[in-house]
């Protein structure tokens, strides 16, 4: 199918089968006919992110509530209890545990959902402004009637409604800044460009006279990536990449207006393609809990079994007896199998329904006491932690490796200019040394600085306007007034400082041998480069921090005027200077002369302008914006030898080389870094030498191999050339030895047939949608070669505080990109390497390629691995060292075992020169093949993929943006918070968890136990003692809340002696408050306790006249003070808090049990429950038995509390005992409140037991006998 332009020229539609590439036709009236065909392949633009509709949500919340096993097997129990002849309850009644479950997962499941649907009703009904054909104009259109073709007209801090091409922009050089914090949480602006071909346009630009047609690539959800091309009527192709695509979400800063077409709307958007919610991890504890679940279902089906074969044992013995529940006679062993099925509801409680409830509500309760912190609070920047899992907080108590990125993490991200070397020759800039040595961070001092430089709000845009095309030295007056007018302020609410402007990263004090030598900088130098000498040491120099100051994305800010104080202004006439000779013009040093090469005719000098203003702008006040440290530190150290970035567009870079004038470089291309080059490269039009020249910065590990190699011809020039490379390699070699961070620059001059062969190619990879990154990757490896060596610097990562303290029973591997020297040296910094460990590094040969590895080879690599892994020196413990090529074989899969062997003999781990996929790859394989509970920490986008394959993810609020803090589980301020949030946070809430769950299974089978060991005495018959509402309420209501007190604020050990005693970390390492010993002994402390709890008070009232539901009173009634101070002994720290809980739920027992006692006189026929509660009150025997009851089944669990936890008190005492004193004070939860609170019972019932003469009869017949 054809669509016509206006001219009639017509464009390809495509077919009706779902096309690889999408084309875009606009939503003209020329078009309508074509757009109204391809309109049906589009998505509107509106959104729906809630989960159910109105008319769905029942049937579908029930459909994935039932996904999980416990609801499954209570939907099993209500069922198979409206079976008449093995029904145990009241039909109605088995069902409210089921309901209560259901209802409460639902209503907050349905607030959840409603949230979602407020937040799309106001997204959707969001207003923006869309060309319309009809009116010929932009009219006003909500977010949701907006459809691809449409054109949309944007204003300042305007929000964009769906992803479009930028096709307009009043900023006179063809940008947009936008502000991307709602995608990946940078609040830096990014710069987006005009599609080349539309950045000429005067005014603002008419839809009607659009006649080009879009194809791109289908939608996806990679933001990094954008192929497509734009094509007009005479086939002419213009390439699109990501600098040309608006995000939906984004926000329009400082920009005026711009225009653009909608290419994906809706949930074809990149933003909505990335909103795949928030993934799920499993704790250990949960997986290990589902376990136990399925132990209690077999130690269900042992005493349903017991009790179904009592019943046929009970049956033979007593032939032609009727079944109560049906009035029917059965055979015994058919008696026998449908009393298994009774007794499967009547002990259903022994599966705790509103355990998975009670656990949602205990980890938000540990979130919130997390979250409030004040340790982990960071004042200077105003961040506290963040959680984004609920589900993973109980595994912070087990972690045993830690995975950490050294970037940012174990060192702060502060990028700081340490030294360099140039031409060969080293300068320490030992005066800098000096500086950073006795630097003191000086929070006070900062946000003096924040009130001055306030976030963006404060900062106007240099301009970035068109220079001219022509390159010169000389400046474009009509461009210089576009360079300093005065943008549209940012309209941010934060005010925060800009990154990595701290005085510690801005200030560089020069080395003085250096300065000189920059002094000596003029014409002169580049006249003889160009008669075809060697670069000499001077233009070294120079081009050197040319490169410094250009080779980077670096935005550059001023601070905006305020008060009364005029503008800055720049003159708009110039004052020229007589002629002069080429020698005097190479001799002037003025630094406010503008110097001119010989293919100018003029000097000119600011004159005066229409104010009587000087053009006199001060560096000082300049700021910058950089995407990274590494960048900042750079523009600054070159700005600190007088060579300032003064402003940069798309199309030119202009610095000031003082002793030079401003210089203007036309910005050819830009070849960004990727972790695949690892450099990074500008090509540019040099104003003095005019040559194109290619400036690139990069990792030494591959820069030294891009270097020219070849001979010139020239001997010494061979001869020095070698020896400025070797010179050079031994101080990167040595700088980084001693942690410093090292980096190449290099140039490359290109000619014009040179340049023109290799932009052929370009444009060709540019322009296409397939294999686009493969194709720009070829062509910037086309370029990058032959390099001339400048120099290379160091720049210092300053180390984060306290980050040296993290050490217990977990195995730390330190994850970098870095080079091994600077990443051994940071590990000796931090504490993570002792002096007297015995590294074994693992290098490989990179002279032999993978390929020529043979088997056998492999084989004696892996062999010497293993050999290295069994040696054992006393004297020494060992640490491995790792680079990058070499991890790639170690993770072979015939290796990758081996390799493990070999780490698990080692006592850390150091991989430098690792990529992103091999620190996930390597937290992957630890994870799975040791079987281990693993932390991945860092805090850029490079560390996103490890951070979301651990068990718990944490990123570092860092400057690198925030793709690291959303895509983890917590986030932190500052490395060192991670100490308090293991050892602390993570040891409480796994022993609070693990302490609940456990507290949970005893507490049910202790209730259980009760109408188990009454079903001996009423011949196996399945009835319960206890009327079936408190059966339900018991676990319902009466025993809910203490637990999740409990789970919630128990503290075993103080935070003190878990900080000052790691090695308190490795109980529950070692999973010791939730072993199978812990499960074991709770278990058969619920069997003793119910047996206690039973036959104590039937012996007691064994052929007496009590009732049925008396008797039962009397055990439900002791059972529920024998739970209650179980908790109290269990319980190491006892607030306010708890004995408020505690005595909510007394009262609330009584109080129920009263109330259904005085009012439901036939609520559980046929038995009659009336005034039960109330007689057994009024007598004195009822409070006897309670009491010694109590005191009997508590006395095991009393006995073990007052003897030392082996994993707490002891190990406390062993390592610091003043502070296990200050525990048992502090907290009165302690043994001595244990012991009064014990004690305090036990008194009153020997004195009743003793002196009690109460009438104790037997007759059995009368409980026993229902049937």
């Amino acid at each position: 199918m054809e669509a016509g332009t206006p001219e009639g020229v017509s464009f390809q539609q495509p077919t009706k089968k779902i096309p690889k590439r999408r084309i875009v036709i606009p939503s003209l009236q020329s078009f309508k006919d074509e757009y109204e065909k391809v309109s049906k392949y589009y998505m509107s633009n509106r959104i729906r992110t809630t989960k159910y509709r109105l008319w769905t949500f029942i049937p579908r919340n029930l459909y994935e509530q039932f996904h999980r096993a416990a609801n499954l097997y209570f939907l099993f129990i209500v069922l198979l209890n409206w079976i008449p002849v093995v029904e145990a309850f009241r039909k109605e009644i088995t069902m409210i545990p089921l309901l209560v479950v259901l209802t409460i997962i639902a209503v907050k499941d349905g607030l959840e959902d409603y949230t979602k649907y407020r937040l799309d009703k106001m997204i959707n009904n969001f207003v923006t402004h869309v060309y319309c054909g009809k009116t010929g104009d932009f009219v006003d259109k909500f977010w949701k009637d907006v459809k691809v073709g449409d054109f949309i007209q944007l204003s300042c801090n305007e929000e964009i409604p769906a992803d479009m091409v930028l096709l307009y922009s009043s900023d006179g050089d063809g940008l947009c800044h936008i502000e991307t914090s709602s995608l990946d949480g940078e609040t830096n602006l990014k710069e987006k460009l005009i599609v080349k071909g539309f950045v000429e346009q005067t005014t603002e630009m008419d839809p009607e006279s659009f006649s080009y047609r879009i194809e791109c690539e289908i939608p996806n959800s990679d933001l990094n990536c954008f192929r497509g091309f734009i094509q007009h009527t005479s086939k002419e192709r213009v390439g699109l990449s990501k600098d040309n695509l608006l995000l939906r979400g984004c926000t329009v800063r400082n920009t005026d207006i711009v225009v653009g077409i909608v290419v994906y709307a809706g949930h074809e958007t990149k933003v909505m393609l990335n909103n795949t919610g928030s993934r799920y991890k499993r704790s250990k504890l949960e997986k290990k809990l589902n376990g136990d679940i399925i132990g209690c279902v077999l130690l269900l089906v042992v005493m349903c079994s017991v009790v179904a074969v009592g019943r046929g044992i009970w049956l033979s013995n007593h032939p032609g007896q009727y079944v109560y529940n049906s009035g029917k006679q059965f055979e015994p062993v058919w008696g026998g199998f449908l009393m298994f099925w009774t007794m499967i509801i009547l002990l259903q409680v022994l599966i705790p329904i509103s355990l998975y409830v009670s656990i949602e509500l205990v980890k938000l309760g540990q979130i919130y006491f997390i979250q409030n912190d004040i340790d982990l609070y960071h004042e200077p920047t105003d961040t506290k932690i963040q959680c984004g899992s609920l589900n993973v907080a109980e595994n912070l108590g087990q972690i045993e490796y830690i995975f950490s990125d050294k970037t940012g993490t174990l060192t702060e991200n502060k990028m700081v200019f340490r030294r360099c070397s140039i031409a060969g020759q080293e300068y320490g800039h030992e005066e800098n040394a000096k500086r950073l040595e006795t630097y003191q961070p000086d929070y006070e001092s900062d946000q003096d600085e924040v009130a001055l430089f306030a976030s963006h709000c404060s900062l106007k845009r240099l301009s970035r306007g068109r220079i001219g095309r022509k390159s010169s030295i000389g400046l474009n007056m009509k461009s210089m007034s576009r360079m300093f007018r005065s943008g549209s302020m940012l309209g941010t609410q934060s005010m925060k400082q800009l990154a990595f402007s701290s005085p510690l990263e801005t200030d560089v004090v020069p080395d003085q041998r250096l300065v000189s030598k920059f002094r000596r900088i003029s014409f002169n130098f580049y006249k003889k480069y160009e008669t075809a000498e060697p670069i000499s040491e001077i233009m070294q120099i120079s081009e050197f921090f040319i490169a410094l100051a250009i080779c980077n994305t670096v935005v550059v800010s001023e601070p905006e005027t305020t008060g009364t104080q005029p503008p800055l202004k720049v003159k708009t006439e110039l004052s020229c200077l007589p002629d002069t000779s080429k020698e005097e013009l190479v001799s002037l040093d003025a630094p406010d002369k503008f110097l001119v090469h010989e293919g100018m005719d003029l000097l000119c000098a600011p004159g005066p302008d229409v104010d009587g203003l000087p053009l006199d702008y001060d560096p000082a006040e300049l700021s910058y914006e950089a995407e990274s440290p590494d960048e900042a530190a750079l523009v600054h150290a070159a700005r600190a030898y007088q060579c300032t970035l003064v402003a940069r567009n798309p199309e030119q870079v202009v610095i000031d080389m003082n002793y030079m004038g401003i210089l203007t470089f036309q910005r050819l291309h830009i070849l960004p870094f990727d972790s695949t080059r690892k450099r990074m490269s500008v090509v540019v039009k040099h104003p003095i030498l005019n040559r194109i020249v290619v400036y690139t910065k990069g990792a030494d590990s591959v820069m030294m191999d891009l270097l020219q190699k070849e001979p010139t011809g020239n001997e010494n020039t061979d001869k020095n050339r070698k020896k400025m490379q070797e010179r050079t390699q031994r101080h990167l070699d040595d700088y980084a030895s001693k942690g410093l961070r090292t980096l190449c620059i290099a140039m490359k001059i290109l000619s014009d047939e040179e340049y023109e062969e290799w932009l052929q190619g370009h444009f060709l990879a540019e322009s296409s949608i397939e294999n686009r990154e493969e194709l720009l990757l070829e062509s910037a490896e086309r370029l990058e070669n032959n390099l001339i060596l400048l120099g290379e610097l160091e720049r210092k990562k300053w180390l984060t505080e306290e980050s040296k303290t993290l050490k217990s029973g977990i195995n730390i591997w330190m994850l970098t990109g870095d080079k091994r020297e600077t990443a051994v040296n940071i590990a000796y910094s931090c504490k993570l390497l002792e002096s007297t460990d015995q590294l074994f590094v693992l290098k490989s040969n990179k002279d032999i390629k993978r390929k020529a590895c043979s088997k056998e080879r492999r084989s004696t690599i892996a062999l010497r691995i293993s050999a290295s892994a069994h040696v054992k020196k006393p004297q020494f413990s060992y640490a491995l060292v790792i680079d990058g090529p070499t991890l790639k074989f170690a993770l072979h899969d015939r290796v990758q075992k081996k390799f493990l062997e070999l780490t698990a003999s080692v006592r850390g781990v150091i991989c430098c020169r690792a990529t992103p996929v091999q620190k996930s790859q390597i937290v992957t394989l630890v994870r799975k093949e040791r079987k281990v509970m693993t932390l991945a920490i860092g805090d850029g986008a490079n560390d996103v993929s490890m951070i979301k394959l651990a068990d718990v993810g944490i990123g570092i609020c860092g400057q690198e943006g925030m793709q690291a803090v959303l895509a983890s589980d917590f986030a932190l301020a500052q490395f060192k918070h991670l100490k308090k949030l293991l050892f602390v946070h993570g040891h409480w809430c796994y022993t609070r968890l693990a302490n609940m769950i456990l507290y949970f299974f005893y507490k049910n089978l202790a209730y259980v136990g009760l109408l188990f060991w009454f079903q001996f005495f009423s011949g196996f018959s399945g009835t319960p003692m206890i009327d079936y509402w408190s059966l339900i309420f018991f676990n319902l209501l009466f025993t809910s809340a203490p637990p999740i007190i409990y789970g919630v604020l128990d503290q075993d050990v103080s935070a003190e002696c878990l900080l000052s005693n790691p090695e308190l970390y490795k109980a529950s390492q070692r999973n010791e408050p939730y072993g199978k010993s812990a499960f074991a002994v709770n278990i058969l402390d619920g069997f003793y306790q119910s047996f206690v709890c039973f036959f104590l008070p039937y012996y007691t009232y064994r052929n007496s006249g009590i009732d049925l539901y008396s008797f039962g009173s009397i055990l439900n009634t002791t059972m529920f003070f024998i739970i209650i101070l179980h908790l109290v002994i269990e319980s190491k720290y006892l607030t306010m808090i708890h004995f408020s809980v505690f005595a909510f739920s007394i009262i609330l027992f009584f109080s129920i049990i009263g109330t259904f006692g005085a009012l439901c006189v036939l609520c559980n026929p046929p038995a009659n429950p009336y005034w039960v509660m109330q007689r057994q009150l009024a007598n004195p025997v009822f409070y006897q038995i309670c009491i010694v009851t109590t005191m009997l089944a508590l006395l095991p669990r009393y006995l073990s509390a007052l003897k030392p936890d082996i994993s707490g008190y002891i190990a406390i005492f062993i390592w610091d005992l003043p502070c296990c004193g200050f525990v048992l004070k502090a907290y009165p939860g302690g043994c001595c409140l244990q012991y009064m609170t014990y004690l305090s019972l036990i008194l009153p019932s020997l004195i009743s037991v003793f002196f009690s003469k109460a009438s104790l009869t037997l007759n059995q017949g009368n409980i026993l006998k229902r049937e």
